[in-house]
């Protein structure tokens, strides 16, 4: 930066500071420059974003230092990072010490043997986490079937026991409430003994092992204690989100033959009273265990009983002993035929969400994660594991993170890990509702399941003093992520730095040939990759005319498209079929389409996802054809078809466009053309 002049104070005025501030800005920006005059940009930005620019100092600000500070930066070296990892960090990680045990000079070369030598790799990684056995594997894995190896064959466990590693007098969870004043929390002792009551409860019902039991309800201390008691009683827990309508949770009852429910009587969320109950008995729920959020339970029908009726008092369990294959949780993710797919995990795949937290969110004993999420969705699962299993503590918070309260939640909790999505950042910045809070003890941020925007993530990092930002993105048929980062990487907004431990990927174009910008597919195998799905032809929906890998085997599809970037990392552009993710959830287009397709007035319709102008989370954008009735406004038909889609599919759907055509583009086969749409928008908008 030898000869760089520094902002002048009119910039940094024009950004939002004061005249006086702006002036002592500029000049600690000119001794900067003057202490390091050879310094090159990375080292600039670390310099300044470590000791200039707090989180008390308008976001503008940060936003122009950093593109002032990189305004000669060579695109062919990769977006330019924010975070700078310093010596001591990357000697603390995990990686690093895997690293040196296993003889790897670097993160590549510790990836390319983690992904060479599964068997190594995860028998590492088995040993790292502490996994109890009754009886231990004759191998980590058996690959004579290549779509399907058996991981630990000839093992017995019960992974729910990995859980209670941490001191029993520890923290395991710490609960707050919208609108509750006093945190509620419960050591991992306490933690081990409610999850067997719940057990015992299971099995004096008469629920013998395999049988499927649901979960409708946030995420609370009794929801992970469910959870894990299902789970030791060699149950599988079929994990429902609280947003869904009804209509949508009796599909997924339905699929599952669920023979108990675990209800919520009703939620909070924005100050709201929301129903969970109720929409379970509009589904044809099972019976049902009913918690009151407030102490009580109303609009119980016969067969339905309350929590603390259904608990028995014994506080002793022995995990019923189970094969490693043996199912612990049902998940749904969407499928394209109009039913969302019923996907399995087994007692190994939390082994991969632990794993990967180990390795990449670099979880430590003692750490505190926060995600907002439910058991409906996989980062419930994978948080409990990714805590647990690490001897770290979860921080929970029971209503709507879109405002202060999440963030003072945050800061009372010692949040050291926050995982987010991506249009919840956005939401914070729009409102700026996260300011003047004190987010120092968060040591990593977290984001997935859906596209980032680069200016938010930024926002988000300067929240903390500049702290990594460790993009992770994978789906719930992989346990975990397939793309990532590390802690021993610089992090720049919006870009993911490695393929994820254990597992490599291939990018392929149109004709199946590597690409720079191209579909993923998963060199396979990895513990947490899925095997067999409840409801679908598993071979048909990730192998079926897939192309080979360098083994000679099939890839396994999985349906993002990414670019690898120049410089290394890789970008996620959304998926490739249509399937889209729309706050942080992954649906199909059938599934919107068949909700608004039963709209009075409506003929037929396409639901596409489109990037925004400005990058970030995708948007909703419906097309829809009309059947000749009297034709409504276009805000009126709009308003309509989000009411169909918040009654009968999931309220947190919403629709950004509404286009009127005369017909959808169709191929030769009667398929509808959504590629086609949704280059006709963006052209169009462009």
């Amino acid at each position: 930066m030898s000869g760089s002049q520094a902002l002048d104070t009119a910039a940094l005025v024009g950004a939002g500071l004061a005249d006086e501030a702006a002036h002592t800005f500029a000049a600690e920006l000119d001794d900067a420059i003057a202490t390091s005059p050879e310094a090159s940009a990375v080292e600039l930005w670390s310099d300044i974003s470590r000791r200039l620019l707090t989180p008390a100092i308008p976001f503008s600000v940060h936003q122009l230092v950093y593109q002032w500070v990189y305004r000669d930066w060579d695109p062919g070296d990769g977006p330019p990072p924010a975070w700078i990892p310093d010596a001591d960090r990357i000697a603390d990680a995990n990686v690093s010490r895997l690293a040196g045990e296993n003889g790897a000079g670097s993160l590549e070369q510790l990836h390319a043997w983690s992904a060479a030598d599964p068997s190594r790799y995860w028998g590492t990684m088995v040993d790292a986490l502490g996994i109890i056995f009754h009886r231990p594997a004759e191998r980590v894995v058996d690959l004579r079937r290549r779509e399907a190896p058996l991981w630990l064959p000839g093992a017995a466990l019960n992974i729910s026991e990995s859980c209670f590693g941490g001191s029993p007098e520890a923290v395991a969870i710490e609960e707050h409430a919208e609108g509750r004043a006093t945190p509620r929390s419960l050591t991992f002792d306490a933690l081990d003994r409610l999850s067997n009551r719940v057990a015992n409860g299971i099995v004096a019902a008469g629920h013998r092992p395999g049988e499927r039991l649901a979960i409708l309800m946030p995420m609370t201390i009794e929801a992970v204690a469910i959870y894990l008691g299902i789970i030791k009683a060699g149950c599988t827990a079929v994990g429902i989100a609280d947003s869904f309508a009804a209509d949508e949770i009796r599909v997924r009852l339905e699929i599952t033959g669920c023979t108990r429910l675990f209800a919520q009587d009703h939620m909070r969320r924005g100050g709201r009273t929301l129903p969970l109950l109720a929409k379970a008995i509009d589904a044809a729920a099972p019976p049902a265990v009913v918690i009151g959020r407030e102490g009580r339970t109303d609009g119980l029908r016969g067969r339905d009983s309350e929590w603390q009726t259904f608990l028995p008092a014994d506080e002793a369990f022995q995990a019923v002993s189970r094969d490693p294959g043996d199912h612990t949780n049902i998940l749904f993710s969407s499928g394209t035929t109009g039913k969302p797919k019923a996907i399995p995990w087994t007692h190994t795949t939390p082994i991969k969400c632990a794993a990967d937290a180990w390795a990449h969110q670099d979880i430590h004993p003692g750490d505190v994660l926060a995600w907002p999420t439910s058991l409906g969705w996989m980062m419930g699962p994978w948080l409990i594991y990714a805590s647990l299993i690490n001897r770290a503590s979860m921080a929970l918070f029971d209503g709507a993170p879109t405002g202060r309260e999440f963030g003072m939640f945050v800061e009372a909790a010692g949040v050291t890990m926050l995982g987010v999505v991506p249009s919840l950042v956005h939401a914070w910045r729009s409102s700026d509702c996260m300011a003047g809070l004190d987010w120092t003890h968060i040591r990593t941020f977290s984001s997935t399941g859906e596209s980032s925007n680069a200016d938010d993530m930024l926002f988000l990092m300067a929240l903390a003093d500049y702290r990594p930002m460790v993009e992770y993105c994978g789906g719930t048929e992989i346990g975990g992520g397939y793309v990532t980062g590390t802690v021993v990487q610089p992090a720049a907004p919006t870009v993911f730095t490695t393929a994820a431990l254990g597992l490599d990927l291939t990018l392929v174009d149109d004709a199946g040939e590597a690409a720079e910008v191209g579909e993923v597919m998963l060199n396979t195998p990895s513990i947490g990759l899925s095997t067999e799905l409840l409801n679908a032809d598993h071979h048909s929906v990730y192998f079926a005319g897939t192309p080979a890998g360098e083994s000679g085997a099939p890839l396994r599809r999985h349906g993002d498209q990414l670019e690898r970037l120049p410089g290394g990392g890789f970008r996620v552009h959304g998926r490739v079929d249509d399937t889209m993710n729309l706050g942080g959830i992954k649906v199909s287009s059938v599934e919107i389409e068949r909700v608004l397709n039963a709209v009075d007035g409506v003929a037929e319709t396409a639901a596409i996802a489109v990037p925004p102008a400005q990058g970030g989370p995708s948007e909703l954008v419906v097309y829809a054809v009309l059947d000749g009735s009297p034709s409504p406004e276009p805000g009126a038909l709009a308003t309509t078809l989000q009411q169909a889609i918040r009654s009968h599919l999931n309220p947190l759907f919403r629709i950004a466009d509404v286009v009127v055509r005369p017909s959808l583009p169709r191929t030769a086969s009667n398929k509808t053309m959504r590629r086609v749409l949704r280059a006709d928008y963006v052209a169009d908008r462009a």
